[in-house]
């Protein structure tokens, strides 16, 4: 498709928030124009960022300390050879605990997308527990933001993840889920509630989860 072949600045653009004054909103960063203004692809794949993609580093606002975990950049390659538009989901607490700025975090994005890639949309919840923000994982937000941001509704949006805040946020928002092994974990027995009518599946690495995807679409 077009718009993943086009050749674009490897930092993300910040798109205008449109928070409440209450409820303060995630940042996204999209590339491209909005979603809903050109072909929409058949789906979209939204990761986590530290333990899935990247090495999970507390914190991280240096782009020398950005380190792909295995096949990560072939994962998102096969996606993106088959049409899906991808996005990275990222909580950043440490923002608001004032020891990370913004910029810090759009450096890790860029170096992110220098080793692996184009991403179609990034969703950052920059904010604390205590900040009554709707985007803080379990809570969806930073999943809806991303499915609007990609004009997609959930059900055509799949979170591939090793935390349980990302995967329960997925599932709330109604998109599917594949939930990947932290390290050397194996994957939990039971990974979704059962009455959730959503695609909830373990997987044990990105290329896995990737190959499930590929297979289920075809």
């Amino acid at each position: 498709m077009a718009y993943l072949e086009s050749t674009v600045s490897t930092l993300p653009r910040p798109r205008p928030a449109g928070a409440s004054a209450t409820h303060p909103g995630a940042w996204l960063f999209l590339r491209g124009p909005h979603r809903a203004a050109v072909d929409a692809p058949p789906g979209a794949v939204l990761f986590g960022r530290d333990g899935t993609l990247i090495q999970d580093v507390s914190c991280n606002g240096d782009p020398g300390t950005v380190h792909p975990l295995a096949g990560a950049r072939a994962s998102l390659a096969a996606l993106r050879a088959a049409g899906f538009a991808l996005g990275v989901l990222s909580a950043q607490p440490g923002v608001a605990r004032c020891v990370l700025r913004r910029e810090q975090v759009e450096s890790v994005q860029a170096r992110t997308e220098m080793l692996l890639g184009p991403i179609d949309v990034w969703a950052v919840c920059p904010h604390g527990p205590h900040d009554a923000c709707d985007c803080r994982p379990p809570a969806p937000g930073l999943v809806t933001a991303a499915c609007h941001a990609l004009g997609l509704p959930p059900a055509l949006v799949t979170v591939v993840a090793h935390g349980d805040p990302l995967i329960e946020a997925a599932l709330t928002a109604g998109a599917h889920a594949v939930r990947i092994p932290d390290g050397a974990a194996p994957p939990p027995a039971a990974p979704c509630p059962p009455c959730v009518p959503v695609v909830c599946r373990t997987a044990d690495s990105p290329e896995q989860a990737t190959g499930l995807l590929l297979r289920v679409r075809g």
